[in-house]
């Protein structure tokens, strides 16, 4: 059900939760690659003998729990699957890459070299490595969570090669015809009588013949640096090359060998799936395979990575996703707001914009695409990531995730080799970030501000969990009866709505600016009757614990006047007083 008033001269919405899901989902996204990995010291471009490399058994049952007392539901395992690298496992039976198309030493996680096996840099015994990848889920799934892992459907190494596949299961590419560019029985497009020129050339000589395309589109032998060079893009049936003409009837070979990796891991209790750039392969697809893995699956989860908000209820409503990234809109809006460049009160024009969809929109401020929120070419302070983070963990019924390690305001500045300091944590190298090593193994030598921060963290996300008012509550934006009260209320800064259940009554207000405010926030009539709220005298208690308890009178189009910290915020539960 939703409500809708005029703001602006434009349609305000307010959502409640269509979905039958009463628990809002909180993802906590993590490289096991660089998690628990205990070098000191590393040096960029180091090898896995140099550098190191965490290890599924890193995820011990006590550190599964801490992650778990975040108010974490799931975990989004971040480069499992098994991809091309530059350290040789041959021994192991494994196929060698050529550094020339391998970026990093560790390699990208999204060029998968074998949809059914694990990256054998993550197992203390390598021809061991997928019952410790199943013993990592089992014992999240006793810890009380559930697992995500990337699908990876766009694109593969160019050295795919798979190994561990189940017998009678075809490589891609194996009944490729060569000599056509595009076939719809191929798996890949071809670029015919043309090898492949790499564009990075490293100390061995990456050899192709004929070309396959690249992964971004790339329909040319001759990919350049800043291309996906190193991937291979698939073929769902779709002639890029001739007007973009379709071919899925009958039904293409690479659905179906997509369709039985899919099954394969959810038949192992994999519960969701994070699906990387998911609108680069067609509807159609998305239809047909998630309708047969929900069949036989039916809580099993699916989030796209997408970036084209014109494609969004397509890719709901038509290709059956459950989530999708909310980049383009709330992060991106946020981010602007905490640099200044934006006004607070455009959050409110970024989640009207969703319409319908605002539940289904996966909420973040920091991912492994995006620069951290401390390092110097964002806000360059972890304490601006507060406010964002209230605004988005609380502001509707949809899921919220966070990154490993943005709970204590890692930085992303380090410079790791093929990823330079840019502001991310790399996911290209072998790495050992200084402070997810003190956060594991010297937790004494954490300094106020890190402890105050997994503090605030933990106490923001187990209300998004907890508090029913958030997880399949009602909701109020504020905005509109505040605009033009800067004195009282500086909606450049200042972000603030209601959320509401049968028995709880939230006010969150979320303070962007470097300086603490006095409020005078206004709650008009329509709230009081949207929301079924009683007017009286109320006693308003900080949930995140900012300030003490007190009381106000909440009456329809009177103000109510709060306190809130700089680069914070907070959330006052609103209990009516006899």
């Amino acid at each position: 059900m939703n409500c809708s008033l005029n703001v602006f001269g434009e349609q305000f919405f307010l959502f409640t939760n269509s979905s039958t899901m009463n628990k809002k989902i909180i993802i906590y996204q993590v490289l096991p690659r660089l998690y628990g990995n205990k070098v000191a010291n590393p040096v960029p471009y180091g090898s896995i003998e140099r550098n190191g490399c965490g290890k599924f058994v890193d995820f011990t049952s006590a550190r599964l729990k801490k992650i778990r007392d975040l108010g974490v539901t799931h975990v989004w395992f971040t480069g499992i699957l098994e991809h091309a690298t530059t350290t040789d496992y041959t021994a192991y039976g494994i196929k060698k890459d050529c550094e020339s198309i391998v970026k990093g030493n560790a390699g990208s996680p999204y060029a998968v070299k074998d949809y059914y096996d694990v990256d054998p840099d993550l197992a203390v015994n390598v021809p061991q490595r997928m019952e410790e990848f199943e013993a990592l889920l089992a014992r999240t799934h006793r810890a009380g969570m559930k697992v995500v892992i990337d699908f990876v459907p766009n694109h593969v190494a160019r050295t795919y090669n798979s190994d561990a596949a189940p017998k009678g299961v075809e490589d891609f590419g194996a009944s490729d015809d060569k000599t056509q560019s595009f076939n719809p029985d191929n798996n890949f497009y071809y670029i015919p009588n043309e090898p492949f020129r790499c564009p990075v050339q490293g100390r061995e000589e990456y050899e192709e013949f004929p070309a396959r395309a690249t992964g971004n589109d790339k329909f040319s032998a001759s990919p350049d640096a800043c291309d996906w060079y190193e991937t291979v893009k698939l073929n769902y049936g779709v002639d890029y090359q001739n007007g973009g003409k379709t071919y899925f009837n009958p039904v293409p070979d690479t659905w179906k060998k997509m369709f039985d990796i899919l099954d394969y891991w959810s038949a192992k209790g994999v519960d969701a799936f994070r699906c990387d750039m998911a609108e680069m392969v067609p509807v159609e697809f998305w239809q047909w395979v998630i309708g047969k893995i929900k069949a036989k699956y039916p809580s099993v989860l699916f989030i796209a990575e997408i970036y084209n908000p014109y494609r969004y209820n397509d890719y709901v409503n038509i290709g059956g996703f459950d989530y999708l990234y909310d980049k383009v809109g709330l992060y991106n809006t946020i981010r602007e707001v905490v640099c200044g460049r934006r006004p607070a009160s455009d959050i409110t024009y970024c989640w009207q914009s969703a319409g319908n969809l605002q539940s289904n929109m996966l909420g973040f401020i920091e991912n492994h695409d995006e620069q951290r929120v401390a390092s110097e070419f964002y806000a360059g302070n972890p304490l601006k990531g507060r406010a964002p983070m209230i605004t988005t963990a609380l502001m509707n019924v949809n899921p919220v995730m966070i990154y490993a390690g943005q709970e204590y305001g890692e930085p992303g500045m380090d410079c790791e080799g093929f990823s330079s300091r840019d502001g991310r944590t790399t996911i290209y190298d072998y790495w050992s970030p200084a402070l997810m090593r003190k956060v594991l193994f010297e937790p004494e030598s954490l300094t106020p501000v890190e402890v105050s921060l997994h503090d605030f963290y933990g106490k923001l996300l187990n209300i998004a969990k907890k508090e029913k008012a958030v997880s399949e509550g009602l909701f109020f934006d504020l905005t509109y009866c505040n605009f033009d009260r800067y004195e009282e209320y500086p909606s450049d800064k200042v972000y603030s709505f209601l959320r509401k259940s049968k028995k709880s009554l939230l006010l969150v207000v979320s303070n962007f600016a470097e300086r603490d405010f006095r409020l005078q926030i206004n709650i008009p009539g329509h709230a009081f009757e949207y929301m079924s709220i009683t007017p009286g005298e109320h006693e308003c208690r900080d949930l995140l614990g900012e300030c003490k308890a007190f009381r106000r009178i909440l009456s329809p189009d009177k103000t109510i006047q709060v306190d809130v910290p700089a680069l914070s915020g907070v959330v006052l539960e609103l209990t009516k007083t006899n």
